[in-house]
Order: C-alpha cells, then sequence, then structure tokens
C-alpha cells in the first residue's frame, strides 16, 4: 500500500515537473531594449560655485572736505582712466593755495636778504673790518631763511595737493556705477564711497577646490589649469559664449574648509557678467579620452559589483561583470568587460536570466557629447 502511494507521489511529481518546463518552453521570450556600445570621447566633468569679480574695482571717494559740484557723469557710463567725475567747490582751496603762494614769495625774499647779509659779513671778515660774532649771525640767519623757504614751499605743495583733491578722477578706464551723492551735498573723506568704477573686460571668476579635487588635477598633469576647458554656467542654466583660463591658485588653503582660490579669467566684451554675480564654473579636460561608453541604465549592481547583460546574435543574454569609470550625461565609460558594438540591455533586464533568450528591440542611438 505505502508503496503504490510512493509511486503515484512520483509520477504525479514528475507530470508536474513536466508542465511547467512545457509551458516554460511555450512562453515567449521577454522583451527588451537593447544598444550597442560605441567608441565616444567621453572626459570628467566637475562643478563649482563662483563668483565673478572685476579684474580693477575703484570705490570713489571725498579726500576732501566741502560741497559737490557738478556731475560730470551719467550713472553707467564708461570712464577713461584720469577722468574727472566729481567735483567740490574749490574756492576755499585756491584761496588757500594762493596764501601759501605769497608766504612761499615772502619766504624767498627773506632767504634772498639773509644770503646778501652772510656774503657781506664774510667780506668784511676777510678784510679785518668784520668780527667773527657778526660773521657767525648772518651765516645761522641765512640758514633760518632757507629752512623757512622749504617749509613755504612744503606748505603751498600740501595746498595744492588738496586743491587737486577738488576734482575727483577715475584712476582706471572701465564703467561707472550708480552715484551716491547728488551735487550741492555736503562731503568729507567720511561721506563713504560715492560711486564705484569697474574694468569690465575682462573679468575673472573666483571659486573654492577642495584639496582632493586639487590632488587628483595634480596626479592629470593640470594642477595650474593647464589642459583644462574652463566654462560658466550662468543663473539660466545656459553656458556662457566664452571660455576661460585659470590664471591663478592661491598659496594658502582655508583652514576652515580645506579649500584654495582658484581663479579664471574670461573675456566679457558684451557686458554678460557683471561683478559680484554667482555662476557655475564648469571644468573638464580639453581632449576627453576615447572610451566603451554605454547607457547608465544597462548597467546594474549586486553583491559582487557591477554587471550588465550583453545580448549574442542568437539573442541569448550573458551576463557580463564590468568596471565602470566617468559617468556624465546619462553615458557611462567601461574600461573592462566590454567591446564597442556589443549589444547591451537598457530595458527589461529585471525579466531576464543568464543564458535565456530574449527578443531584442534596437532602442535610439545614445545621445551625443554636447559641444563646448
Amino acid at each position: 500500500m505505502r508503496k503504490t502511494r510512493f509511486l503515484t507521489i512520483v509520477a504525479l511529481v514528475c507530470l508536474s515537473g513536466f508542465d511547467a518546463a512545457q509551458a516554460q518552453q511555450g512562453a515567449p521570450p521577454p522583451a527588451v531594449l537593447v544598444q550597442a556600445a560605441e567608441l565616444k570621447p567621453l572626459g570628467a566633468r566637475a562643478e563649482f560655485i563662483g563668483r565673478v569679480a572685476a579684474v580693477d574695482k575703484v570705490d570713489l571717494r571725498a579726500r576732501v572736505k566741502g560741497y559737490l559740484g557738478p556731475r560730470r557723469f551719467t550713472d553707467g557710463d564708461p570712464v577713461k582712466e584720469g577722468q574727472v567725475v566729481f567735483t567740490i567747490e574749490p574756492d576755499t582751496y585756491q584761496a588757500a593755495v594762493d596764501q601759501k603762494t605769497a608766504q612761499r614769495d615772502a619766504a624767498k625774499a627773506a632767504l634772498a636778504n639773509a644770503e646778501f647779509q652772510f656774503k657781506r659779513a664774510a667780506e668784511l671778515l676777510r678784510s679785518n673790518t668784520g668780527t667773527q660774532a657778526t660773521y657767525d649771525q648772518r651765516q645761522s640767519e641765512q640758514l633760518q631763511a632757507k629752512a623757512g623757504l622749504e617749509e613755504a614751499e612744503a606748505a603751498l605743495r600740501d595746498a595744492q595737493i588738496n586743491l587737486s583733491y577738488t576734482e575727483i578722477k577715475s584712476p582706471i578706464t572701465g564703467r561707472v556705477g550708480r552715484a551716491a551723492a547728488s551735487p550741492g551735498n555736503l562731503v568729507s573723506p567720511d561721506s563713504g564711497v560715492l560711486a564705484t568704477v569697474v574694468t569690465e573686460n575682462p573679468m575673472r571668476v573666483l571659486f573654492s577646490v577642495t584639496q582632493r579635487e586639487l590632488l587628483e588635477a595634480r596626479k592629470a598633469g593640470g594642477a595650474g589649469g593647464e589642459g583644462l576647458a574652463v566654462q560658466l554656467r550662468l543663473a539660466d542654466d545656459s553656458i556662457y559664449s566664452e571660455k576661460g583660463k585659470i590664471d591663478f591658485l592661491d598659496v594658502t588653503a582655508d583652514p576652515r574648509t580645506d579649500g584654495q582660490i582658484a581663479r579664471a579669467v574670461f573675456e566679457n566684451k558684451n557686458n554678460t557678467l557683471t561683478d559680484g554675480m554667482t555662476v557655475r564654473v564648469v571644468l573638464e579636460a580639453e581632449k576627453a579620452p576615447t572610451v566603451v561608453a554605454i547607457s547608465e541604465a544597462a548597467v546594474a549592481l549586486d553583491q559582487s559589483g557591477s554587471y550588465v547583460f550583453v545580448v549574442n546574435d542568437k539573442n541569448v543574454a550573458e551576463q557580463r561583470r564590468v568596471k565602470t569609470g566617468t559617468a556624465r550625461d546619462g553615458l557611462l565609460a567601461v574600461s573592462e568587460g566590454l567591446k564597442a558594438g556589443e549589444k547591451v540591455i537598457i530595458q527589461g533586464q529585471q525579466r531576464v536570466r543568464p543564458g535565456m533568450t530574449v527578443a531584442p528591440s534596437q532602442a535610439p542611438a545614445a545621445p551625443s557629447m554636447p559641444s563646448r
């Protein structure tokens, strides 16, 4: 009785296994999307937050006290080096110059008289008709008169300098910003910035790089910016039309962030860049290496690492272990485990097992790398 029951169970198990295999053989192969691996230039790209800074920037301030005269510019005007942009009422300072000029002339006359008296005392002393004491007195008076003239000339120069400060000139060529004071206002050295002049072409962009990023750049031979393409991503996510060049790396690191300041220079012919604006600095190699590239969607990960499913000419899926590298714009570089031209599954691989026959459909071509 037990033997008969055992044979019945064995028969049922065999029949159920046969039915499952028969059902599997009758099911259609899973549909998948495939895409061929391609050789593409694919370089690493890094982005940093940067701040635009003018090459030259000058804050114009009053250096003497007085009432502002007529303004010599309109807000936003281009100005040249040495151009007068503000005036301060000069009358008081011109009067001081006139007074110091008169004092200088008086000191000249006093010196001329002292020198005459000294020469006369020297002649009398040589002819034994004068005394040594008179000679010494005249010599002292001549030296005092010379010192008085020097003092008067110094005072005149000081008055002339103050008079020159009544014309506030731009020390650089650039563009002047908004005026902070109107004509008729009393200004002084304590009044603050009257206007700012910036040189807008070229413009600099400052950004911080970490020590790790700096070490990686040095290993790649580009610590000074050699071989790097530098671009800017603006606030609307567009790429600035002009390419830049790194021209400076700070000599110290910030102990709080462990970062160093790098600086890039950009042409700014259309005044797109403004002093103080925030941008994103995009760095990548000028000559990207050519690598085997596939869609990031093709790569899966398990405990053993990364893998893809490769479909051969017989539409059989093969699991392939790969070593990946740079990821960018939806593409992934594969350094080991895959050759150009091999088809990988980019959609539907969750239904696929190694050795399974699949029904592949060609996916659209991988996106081209955006031009720099």
